[in-house]
């Protein structure tokens, strides 16, 4: 049986994550104290000082450099953040009236999923009213998008292109994979951020909300890239809330195991 590993990402010491699943691991990035029991980004190979700009990008880099050799090629890989958390199903509305706990609804490494396909994806985002070009567009500037698609392998250009002109978009930078698709998506996304990063110093936009711009071009090319795979399953996700991430109420509590709380999930967007 293929193993599972996924890997959550956090800047802060978020309690709630000593209580997940023994699968799921944390990954403490950034400059901050994390507890023994978790995985530091800045112990091994790393660009720790990269995460302003990168963010949780630094984390895939450092499973990359320190990890996926650990792994055999058919085991899966994931990731997840310190308030968003895989569900076990595909859920099209909002469970309202479940009374159930969160955590009974969290990923199950026995999920058909692991049997039968290459990557799991989150649900998508679907943009009603503008293409993902045009969103990124408003959201980070015009024509940066066109500039840095050059910078890509000539063969991922065009297709990238044509994904930008389409409306649904799988979110951020979370995924789970067999270890050597995880491989093949840092040998590729990698070269490319590091010299759209340059591209942006050079030009002075990482500046304000755009301080990340180099993971905001790598959420859009993740996208474009977990869209290729044919044999594919959808997954919805949880955000947590204030609520669930109370370092207070951790200390006394898995808020997770809490009855009626499932109410908040999945969450689904829509623009």
């Amino acid at each position: 049986m293929s193993d599972v590993r996924i890997y959550c990402c956090t800047i802060k010491n978020c309690k709630i994550l000593n209580n997940l699943p023994s699968y799921i691991t944390p990954v403490g990035l950034g400059d901050n104290i994390f507890p023994d029991s978790w995985e530091v980004e800045k112990n091994g190979k790393n660009i720790s000082n990269l995460n302003k700009h990168y963010a949780e990008l630094t984390m895939y880099y450092w499973i990359w450099k320190n990890k996926l050799n650990k792994f055999s090629q058919d085991d899966f890989v994931g990731t997840c953040k310190h308030d968003l958390l895989w569900l076990d199903k595909l859920y099209k509305k909002k469970q309202k009236k479940i009374f159930t706990n969160l955590n009974s609804k969290l990923l199950n490494i026995n999920n058909e999923a692991f049997k039968n396909k290459e990557i799991i994806v989150p649900q998508e985002i679907k943009y009603t009213n503008k293409t993902l070009l045009q969103d990124f567009t408003i959201c980070h500037g015009e024509n940066l998008m066109q500039e840095v698609i050059n910078f890509l392998p000539l063969e991922e250009r065009k297709p990238f292109e044509d994904h930008l002109k389409q409306n649904i978009l799988y979110m951020g930078l979370m995924f789970i994979t067999k270890k050597k698709y995880f491989e093949e998506y840092c040998e590729l996304i990698f070269p490319w951020v590091d010299i759209c990063y340059k591209y942006c110093l050079e030009n002075n936009l990482c500046n304000g909300y755009n301080i990340r711009l180099p993971v905001f071009l790598a959420e859009r090319f993740s996208s474009y890239w977990m869209a290729k795979f044919n044999n594919k399953t959808v997954l919805s996700f949880a955000r947590l809330g204030n609520f669930h991430l109370s370092n207070n109420l951790n200390s006394f509590i898995n808020t997770t195991k809490l009855p009626f709380t499932f109410y908040q999930y999945p969450t689904l967007y829509s623009y």
